[in-house]
């Protein structure tokens, strides 16, 4: 789950036998080619459920409470070949892809199929037709290449730069519509960095990471080769572009910085101004290239990294440049190239980069693209046959009662004075759900896609996409857009905006099954539901108010109360070793780990609401409280692959899912009492070490 600022997005150039929440029919159709939608549930792949017999008895609960509840599943699930994590989540979206796939094969078998059924069916065939795609090679972009070779002078660079942003196709930075920060009913323009081709700007200067950027020129050098380049000149194109990119990593923010300071996506500026800051890319001309009316002003972030960029257009040798644009435009396409450049894409940023040990069949990748493209066509055919009515009004109570249960904590802060808590129940009041998927679909008019040519798709979908971001800029937000497709197992708190929304996919066991006693569910999507809304009075969302406008509307004794407390969640997580010498970043992970503490206490005292003068069943000889919290630590079974774990703990804000089991747990006297803990244990934080936020 994830605090959505879908600026970010914007800005960056969580099973399976008898599933009793996998449901039939529910969104109505809205064309004639819905009724022949079907799906066949007894092939889908089964859910992750918590069962008594997963519990590892040799273990104490509160020592390693992690160990206890999961320890035994997760010796017993090594991580598929194709994959880099496995658990929960992974095991959900196992079995969305398999139900987006009996979707997708049918409509590439409809005839004369229309509307979101023609663009799945179109991106489908074309995705699994190897053969073509094969015998195509490197010809559907040969004309990009040949574009990039005439580029001899600054001028020349900086209009290719506009006129292959026109289509969507911008590796340098970020650019698009959000909400003004300051505004929140409209959007404007949001410009940010990018460029980079490794995951973070320390993978170019930290010693730690000189092998990954070692492969990395590795890498680059292979794919020149395969684009044409002679292997000589493609070794030394490949430094070139490494130095390239090392420049604007200096320049460039770190996944922490970015994650702990929202402000750096808002950078107000004039056309003006911005043409002074960058005088060899003038914002004015790239606007106009755009097709977006010249605005009073657009928000440029990471102003320092848009000034080199401007510094090298002029500066940077033309071939320097070439070189940089021939493998981004190569590596960029290459997963929907012939297979030589699919392997290459593949052998680096799966299997070198995150230990990634197979190739995904093809089949999944194509889903990818259909998901990452054209995600909310698919999700609308995805309603359609799994997404019950009943599972969504369930949802709704839950949602309520969370509710109920955060307003009274809220109330109950003895932290907080009054001045403080009146804004922040402004905010809970304003609170916007959004659950399974939308209310109004998203309009595919004019996106034209066909059976000749599986890049050619993507392409016609990346422009459609960029340019419907682009047709938002000037105008007010519409509240009704999703930020994820349905069938996308996750969910989100959007600060502009102020909702939490929980897309269909992730209304499954172990999160929620309408089935469930209502410890399991609580403890499971009840804690999602509470994660979410304590995403709005985290570290980042709390800078923003009842209107999902970026205010302060806290006392200054108030906020130094509120940093002293997340200042020991900090503390908790940079002890945790996540693999030997490699320690949790408790700054990068702080907005998630507020929310998990806040969430599953939250959901805690509406869990004990609901069940309030109802007999304990002791289900399998767990108490209902134990249950809870072992369903809690259910969803964050996972293993990772060392190389992805890795990754992760330099640019995941979220901690690894085993110490997401036990950080919020072990701060609430509930989880001591439920399951007999003493002062002392591993699992009890106690006086100055236990944190209390919301």
């Amino acid at each position: 789950m994830i605090l959505s600022l879908a600026v970010a997005a914007v800005l960056a150039g969580c099973n399976r036998a008898d599933d009793a929440a996998a449901p039939t029919a529910a969104a109505p159709a809205t064309d004639a080619n819905a009724n022949a939608l079907k799906l066949d549930e007894s092939v889908l792949p089964g859910v992750n459920r918590f069962t008594a017999a997963d519990l590892d008895t040799t273990k104490d609960a509160c020592t390693d409470f992690g160990g206890y509840v999961n320890g035994k599943w997760l010796a017993a699930n090594q991580i598929p070949g194709d994959r880099t994590s496995w658990g929960a989540f992974e095991m959900l979206d196992e079995r969305s892809t398999a139900i987006q796939r009996q979707l997708a094969e049918q409509a590439a078998k409809m005839d004369g199929a229309t509307g979101v059924e023609k663009i799945v069916g179109d991106i489908w065939s074309t995705g699994m037709d190897a053969a073509k795609i094969n015998e195509q090679g490197i010809k559907p972009i040969q004309g990009h290449l040949d574009a990039i070779a005439a580029l001899d002078t600054p001028e020349k660079i900086a209009e290719h730069l506009r006129t292959t942003a026109a289509k969507g196709q911008n590796f340098l930075f970020g650019f698009g519509a959000e909400a003004d920060f300051k505004d929140s009913k409209n959007n404007i323009a949001y410009a940010g960095q990018g460029g980079l081709g490794l995951p973070d700007k320390g993978y170019y200067v930290d010693a730690d990471k000189k092998d990954k950027l070692a492969a990395y020129e590795q890498h680059v050098a292979k794919v020149l080769e395969l684009s044409g380049v002679p292997a000589a000149d493609a070794a030394k194109q490949a430094k070139d572009v490494i130095a390239f990119e090392t420049r604007l990593a200096k320049v460039s923010k770190s996944s922490e910085e970015l994650s702990r300071d929202v402000s750096l996506y808002y950078n107000p500026i004039t056309l003006a101004d911005a043409d002074k800051l960058a005088p060899n890319f003038p914002w004015t001309k790239f606007f106009e290239s755009q097709g977006v009316a010249a605005p009073a002003m657009f928000s440029l972030s990471i102003p320092a990294f848009h000034a080199e960029v401007s510094k090298m257009i002029a500066d940077v040798p033309a071939a320097q440049w070439q070189s940089y644009l021939r493998f981004h435009t190569v590596d960029g396409a290459s997963p929907y190239l012939s297979d030589a450049f699919v392997e290459e894409n593949f052998n680096f940023y799966a299997k070198t980069l995150r230990g990634q040990k197979e190739l995904k069949e093809r089949g999944k990748r194509v889903l990818d693209t259909i998901e990452g493209q054209t995600g909310e066509a698919l999700g609308q055919m995805y309603v359609k046959v799994a997404f019950s009515p009943e599972s969504k009004a369930r949802m709704e109570t839950l949602v309520k009662n969370l509710s109920t249960a955060l307003k009274a904590r809220i109330e109950n802060l003895d932290w907080m004075g009054d001045e403080t808590k009146k804004k922040a129940m402004e905010k809970w009041a304003s609170f916007t759900p959004k659950i399974g998927y939308p209310d109004k679909w998203r309009e595919w008019n004019g996106l034209a896609t066909s059976r000749d040519s599986y890049i050619g798709n993507v392409l016609a979908a990346t422009e459609f996409n960029y340019k419907w971001q682009l047709g938002k800029i000037g105008k007010p937000v519409d509240r009704t857009e999703w930020g994820m497709p349905p069938q996308m197992v996750n969910a989100y708190y959007n600060p502009l905006q102020n909702e939490i929304v929980f897309p269909a996919a992730i209304l499954q066991p172990p999160f929620f099954d309408p089935n469930a006693t209502d410890e399991m569910n609580y403890g499971g999507i009840g804690a999602v539901i509470g994660h979410e809304m304590i995403h709005g009075y985290d570290d980042q969302g709390s800078r923003f108010g009842a209107t999902g406008n970026f205010e302060n509307w806290w006392t200054p004794e108030d906020a130094k109360g509120f940093s002293s407390r997340t200042d020991k969640l900090v503390n908790q997580f940079n002890a945790y070793e996540a693999a030997p010498g490699m320690k949790v970043n408790g700054k990068l992970t702080l907005g998630e780990n507020i929310a998990d503490l806040g969430g599953l206490a939250v959901a805690y005292d509406a869990m004990k609401k609901a069940t309030e003068g109802t007999p304990d069943p002791m289900t399998d000889g767990l108490s209902r409280d134990q249950r809870f919290f072992a369903n809690w630590a259910t969803v964050w079974r996972r293993n990772f692959t060392p190389d992805e774990l890795k990754v992760r703990l330099t640019t995941d804000p979220h901690a690894p899912a085993n110490f997401r089991a036990m950080g919020a747990p072990s701060n609430l006297p509930a989880f001591a009492a439920a399951f007999s803990c003493k002062p002392g244990q591993p699992m009890v934080r106690q006086g100055d070490d236990q944190v209390v936020i919301w």
